[in-house]
């Protein structure tokens, strides 16, 4: 069964870094961790992003979304919210 990954980006961003957050989501699906990437509105602050991946690849990917918040300095922009499956 796939694994759930959520990603909690905030909604009023600068350019900049929305084509960091653009080139990650890019970088998610060319390393084949997902095909898909789902956007919901989540309030008035932030859109939940989530997407499906193997339970074999999903640490990887969560590791690979952390390293790339840290490299790009999006603390602020991007939060990785913990799922339990």
């Amino acid at each position: 069964m796939d694994k759930t990954i959520k990603l909690r980006v905030r909604k009023e961003i600068g350019n900049g870094d929305e084509l960091k957050v653009l080139k990650l989501k890019g970088a998610l699906i060319a390393k084949k961790y997902t095909e898909i990437i789902h956007i919901a509105d989540e309030n008035e602050d932030f859109y939940l992003n989530s997407f499906s991946t193997s339970p074999e690849n999903k640490k990887e990917a969560e590791h690979f979304v952390l390293d790339y918040i840290s490299n790009h300095n999006l603390k602020d922009t991007i939060t990785l919210i913990s799922t339990k499956n």
